[in-house]
C-alpha cells in the first residue's frame, strides 16, 4: 500500500514497510481455524449437518456446520493475510461475526435471559465452552483490526540530468554564464591587393624588373618624401636623355 504525502519542505511516498504484524496475526488465527475444522469433521462426519447431536474437540461441542464455519473464516483469513489493509478488514470481519456468534451461545446456554431467536433453536451445538472460544476470536479480530503499520518514508530524489559539458565561460555578467563549445570558424585569407599604377607601364615587365628600352625604366624610384610610387623616367640609352642627379 503505497499514497503521496508531503513531510517539511521534501515531497515523498509513505509506503508500507514489508510484513505486518497484522498478516502474521491474521494467517496464524486462520491456520488455528483451518485446523479446528477439519479435527471437526473427522469426529462427526458429514451427517445430521446441523442437529443437535454433536461431537466433542478438546471440550468444545462441534457438528458439521460449526466445522464448516470453522474452515469458511480460516480459508478467508488465508486469502485475505496477503495485505496489510485486507487483513485489518479481515479483523473486523471475525469481530463481527464472532461477536454475534457470542452473544447468541450466551442466549442459548441461558446465560442472557432474552433470546429473541429462540425459535431457531441451537444449529451450531454451541456450550459455555463455545462462548468463551468465539469471545476469544473476536477479541483477535479487534487486536487485528486496529494494529498500526509499521511505515517507512521513502523521499522522491530529483532525476538526475546530466551535465552538458563546457569549454569556455563567459565572464563579465552577475554570473558566470557557461557556453557550448563551437568550433572556430575558418579565417578567410585577404587577398593580396594590387594598387592601380600608370596605364602606360606593363604590369608584367614591372614585376620581373626588365627595362624596356622604348618605355623607359619603370621601377620604383625614392623620393625625399619617402614617395615609392613608381614614376616614368626616359630609357637610359635613349637618345637625348639627361642624367639624372
Amino acid at each position: 500500500m503505497t499514497h503521496s504525502t508531503t513531510t517539511g519542505t521534501a515531497s515523498g511516498r509513505v509506503k508500507v514497510a514489508g510484513l505486518q504484524p497484522a498478516q502474521v496475526l491474521t494467517a496464524l488465527l486462520a491456520v488455528l481455524l483451518l485446523a479446528a475444522g477439519v479435527v471437526g469433521f473427522v469426529r462427526t462426519g458429514f451427517g445430521d449437518f446441523a442437529g443437535d447431536r454433536h461431537a466433542e474437540v478438546f471440550g468444545f461441542h462441534v457438528n458439521p456446520l460449526h466445522n464448516t464455519v470453522h474452515l469458511a473464516t480460516g480459508v478467508l483469513g488465508l486469502l485475505m493475510a496477503s495485505g496489510s489493509a485486507l487483513s485489518r478488514l479481515y479483523g473486523w470481519i471475525v469481530l463481527l461475526a464472532y461477536g454475534a456468534v457470542t452473544a447468541w451461545g450466551l442466549m442459548i446456554t441461558g446465560v442472557l435471559s432474552v433470546n429473541p431467536v429462540s425459535g431457531l433453536g441451537n444449529p451450531l451445538a454451541i456450550n459455555n465452552a463455545d462462548n468463551g472460544l468465539h469471545a476469544g476470536l473476536a477479541l483477535a479480530g479487534l487486536v487485528i483490526a486496529i494494529l498500526p503499520a509499521r511505515r517507512k518514508i521513502v523521499v522522491d530524489e530529483p532525476a538526475y540530468e546530466p551535465e552538458a559539458h563546457h569549454d569556455d565561460t563567459v565572464r563579465g555578467n552577475r554570473f558566470d554564464q557557461p557556453t557550448l563549445h563551437h568550433p572556430a570558424p575558418e579565417r578567410e585569407v585577404p587577398k593580396p591587393r594590387v594598387e592601380a599604377m600608370d596605364p602606360t607601364v606593363d604590369a608584367s615587365k614591372a614585376t620581373t624588373g626588365k627595362v624596356d628600352p622604348v618605355a623607359g625604366d619603370t621601377r620604383p624610384v625614392q623620393t625625399r618624401g619617402g614617395d615609392t610610387r613608381p614614376t616614368r623616367t626616359q630609357p637610359v640609352d635613349a637618345p637625348g636623355a639627361r642624367p639624372t642627379r
